[in-house]
């Protein structure tokens, strides 16, 4: 009875090569599938993986800490929902590069892909601002409507409804708000154009930025203008 191994060693040095090369391909392919993306990846669209986290899992998913809805937290979670998705775009890519220093978010953002990324901006783009939930009941000093008319109106719009300069600040937390102006202040957040923010908030103080935080929390959100 010849063996497997003395049948190979009896057969052509030719077909002795060509066996050799297929079962490298086979090994190779089979390595090669695992490590792929695969083609059913749960970035089919921008919904799935704001539900999902896509292949980052539930855990990352944006549903998690921005609501359902896009609604955000109403505290360290910013709304999502009505932001203008190239900004939502950008501020991915800026946490996937580090320039916008943030752990939790840094890994959601490179779990995606440059075109799950649009799909997911996109998504949320879409959505009617949604009620802030948990509003604060703190007073806000009359004088503060000036102050953001002064300091933050050019760039983010009158009552906070953004421009194409700056993001609408209307209807986000007010801890929220506050954190990213005391991140500006320290250049801990870096990712605008000309260090604008960096000026701005360096010039505040903080009573000042817990009231602008206060202010623009209290804005009711609105949806965006119809196309005509």
């Amino acid at each position: 009875m010849h063996t497997p191994s003395s049948l190979h060693e009896r057969r052509p040095p030719k077909f002795r090569a060509l066996w050799l090369a297929a079962c490298a391909l086979t090994l190779m392919t089979a390595c090669t599938d695992r490590m792929a993306t695969s083609d059913d990846r749960f970035g089919r669209s921008g919904e799935v993986i704001a539900m999902s986290g896509g292949e980052g899992g539930a855990r990352y998913a944006c549903a998690t800490c921005h609501g359902v809805r896009g609604e955000g937290n109403g505290f360290d979670a910013p709304r999502l929902a009505g932001l203008p998705a190239g900004y939502l775009q950008k501020q991915m890519q800026d946490y996937a590069t580090g320039l916008r220093p943030h752990e939790v978010m840094r890994d959601v953002a490179r779990f995606l892909d440059s075109h799950e990324r649009v799909r997911v901006a996109n998504h949320y783009a879409a959505l009617p601002p949604q009620a802030l939930p948990g509003a604060t009941q703190e007073t806000v000093a009359p004088s503060t409507a000036a102050l953001y008319a002064a300091k933050c109106q050019q760039c983010h719009g009158a009552e906070g409804a953004g421009t194409e300069l700056g993001p609408p600040l209307n209807a986000q937390p007010a801890f929220y708000l506050a954190q990213q102006m005391q991140d500006w202040q320290v250049a801990k957040r870096r990712n605008d154009g000309n260090h604008e923010m960096l000026k701005v908030a360096q010039a505040l103080n903080p009573g000042e930025v817990r009231q602008l935080s206060l202010y623009l929390a209290r804005i009711p959100s609105r949806p965006p203008r119809p196309d005509r």
